[in-house]
């Protein structure tokens, strides 16, 4: 029989051989047992977590010949088709190579026709985030309401790239990273039926390097296990891999702590030269660090750390404190960002372990503040008590301290400020002759004390007036007229012009309205292009347009100059009539008709005689009269 790998050879057959997938299992299999079966379902998870495998479980439970069955017997002839892969009613499409509209019309056209020999026909869709936005639109229908024998199982690994229309119709199952101990006692098992040899730290490594993926952990067992001849030990796995390994990075970090740069650059040469690549090297040092940070944190799980909290070394737990070992992790996570762009990754690396030869001196800002309060009595002045610290709330105010002379002391050596020493006096001249604007209780009567400029007087307008433009201004009886009385008068007049306008231009018609009131033509006029701006501004516009109305025996009879605006207004006569009908109480009629234009003046009349001015200016600008009326 030929080589089979170890992912292939153990993928999951049954739901209770799912690792890590115990939710999607027992949730699979109480549906089963249920019979309530959904049409359509969507797994998401990471890489290498059983989504495929979960979709071939499922197709056997639903098939099985002694099923539906939450545990198919995994013998009848349909159970090993599934399981090879080559059964008729269960079709595995890949949707990375499959994304068109003709693939989704392929399978709509499939669907038509009933399983062959199965329950159900099953299609099972990996990578579905392949698929094009059209392939998703054609697929919608088909997922929403397929036959009864039709059963769709879709997987990704990127849910945030399938439209929502295609989750909202399927049944969403989130896989999870499998946990390390579960990886470590696969592998355990799988060593076990190759009966191959083990070390625990050996399958540690490597199931923290799968990060969750029991695909991967079993691609990477089997590289180790082709070199390992027959027993797995991390020595092994260090020296091919090219690792460093947690004795060495004892060895240097206690270097470090030690401040032996010499040591620390030559140990760093083997690494290299051993054929260490840079990069692993910057990752187990951050590594190492993370798991001394977690121990002087409290941590002491094997799973979290990598190794047991023994091997790890004691000098280093106690010679760097947690402050000092977060900087230094810090450096190796910024060293790995900072190593694609540099000038030599070797140097960049060189001057992270020389940076770490002097990190027992580094010293966090708390740590300074704390120093500079237990320093407050050195740097207190002279001749002063020092008090404990108070809150803000009950802190008093501090009080000044002055020598003989009256002058605040200060410390020997500090430059003294000769303004500081001498008191101000009683009496100072102030810095500007003119303090600037006065109160304004004070403004007159310092002004009228000050002389005034040439040429001012109290009042230019009125020498009688009796009060100067500082001062303010009489309230009453000052002005001789009265301007509001004027005013009156002139508003009074106006509204009379007004009124003469309107009876001359045909207001003396009067016309009574529905309720009684009487009004002249213009106001009904306004009254009737008030009322149709609000429902037809057509119509309103054009009743702009007439002309003069007058009173006819059955209605409104006007006059219009443009034969346009006549067709208009037929159009809107209508309205127009309802309008004055509602206005009246009555019906009432609307009649327009052209306005006669006047006959132009004919050419063989005598010509107008240009006047004097325009003969001055023609002849100052040597000009002529083309055309033009007078």
């Amino acid at each position: 029989m030929s080589y089979e790998v170890t992912a292939t050879r153990r993928r999951p057959q049954k739901f209770d051989d799912l690792v890590g997938q115990e939710f999607v299992a027992e949730t699979l299999k109480k549906s089963i047992e249920s019979g309530k079966i959904a049409h359509a379902y969507l797994f998401s998870g990471p890489r290498g977590c059983g989504k495929t495998s979960t979709a071939r479980i499922l197709a056997k439970a639903l098939n099985c010949q002694k099923g539906p069955s939450s545990n198919p017997c995994g013998e009848c002839s349909t159970c090993q088709e599934i399981t090879k892969g080559s059964s008729l009613d269960v079709i595995e499409i890949d949707g990375a190579s499959n994304t068109s509209v003709e693939n989704i019309r392929q399978i709509k056209d499939e669907v038509l026709f009933p399983p062959n020999s199965c329950r159900y026909k099953i299609y099972i869709i990996d990578e579905v985030h392949m698929l094009s936005n059209s392939a998703f639109n054609a697929l919608l229908k088909t997922i929403e309401e397929p036959p009864e024998y039709v059963i769709f199982i879709f997987a990704t690994t990127e849910l945030q790239k399938v439209p929502a229309t295609i989750k909202s119709r399927c049944q969403q199952f989130n896989f999870r990273l499998v946990a390390i101990d579960k990886v470590k006692e696969c592998l355990a098992d799988a060593a076990k039926e190759m009966n191959i040899q083990a070390d625990e730290e050996a399958l540690f490594w490597i199931a923290r390097e799968s990060t969750g993926s029991m695909r991967d952990a079993y691609t990477l067992f089997d590289q180790v296990v082709a070199f390992s001849d027959g027993h797995i030990t991390y020595d092994k796995i260090r020296d091919k891999l090219g690792l460093v390994g947690i004795d060495r990075l004892n060895m240097i970090f206690e270097s470090c702590a030690y401040g032996r740069a010499d040591e620390v650059l030559s140990s760093l040469d083997e690494f290299l030269q051993g054929g260490v690549s840079i990069e692993q090297l910057i990752s187990n040092c951050a590594d190492y660090l993370r798991s001394i940070l977690l121990i002087k944190s409290g941590i002491t799980k094997e799973s979290l750390l990598g190794n047991s909290v023994e091997r790890y070394s004691k000098v280093i737990l106690n010679a760097w404190n947690t402050i000092q070992v977060e900087r230094a992790l810090s450096i190796y996570l910024q060293l790995y960002k900072d190593i694609r762009y540099s000038l030599s990754p070797r140097y960049e690396l060189e001057l992270a372990f020389s940076r770490m030869c002097w990190i027992s001196q580094f010293v966090s800002n708390q740590d300074v503040k704390k120093a500079i309060d237990s320093a407050r009595a050195l740097l207190e002045p002279a001749g002063t008590v020092a008090q404990a610290p108070q809150t803000q709330a009950t802190q008093p105010q501090p009080q000044e301290t002055v020598n003989n002379a009256g002058i605040n002391p200060v410390p020997e050596g500090l430059p003294r400020f000769s303004m500081l020493d001498n008191p101000e006096p009683e009496e100072q001249t102030p810095p500007f002759h003119d303090g600037g604007t006065l109160p304004p209780e004070k403004s007159v009567q310092v002004v009228n004390s000050m002389p005034y400029p040439e040429g001012y007087s109290e009042n230019p307008d009125d020498e009688d007036s009796g009060w100067t433009n500082v001062d303010e201004p009489p309230e009453e009886g000052y002005y001789e007229e009265d301007y509001e009385q004027k005013a009156e008068d002139y508003f009074e007049a106006e509204n009379t012009q007004a009124q003469k306008g309107l009876v001359q231009q045909g207001s003396d018609v009067q016309f009574t309205t529905a309720d009684g009131n009487v009004m002249s033509m213009v106001q009904l006029r306004g009254n009737v292009t008030a009322a149709l701006s609000l429902t037809d501004g057509f119509a309103a516009s054009v009743i702009e347009k007439t002309g003069e109305w007058k009173l006819g025996a059955d209605g409104i009879e006007t006059t219009i100059s443009s034969s346009y605006d006549l067709e208009l207004i037929k159009k809107k006569k209508t309205i127009i009539r309802d309008e004055l009908t509602k206005i009246s109480g009555k019906p009432m009629a609307f009649k327009v008709e052209l306005q006669e234009k006047k006959p132009e003046v004919q050419d063989n009349q005598t010509p107008a005689q240009v006047p004097d001015q325009v003969n001055i200016l023609l002849n100052a600008f040597k000009g002529t009269v083309v055309a033009g009326k007078v």
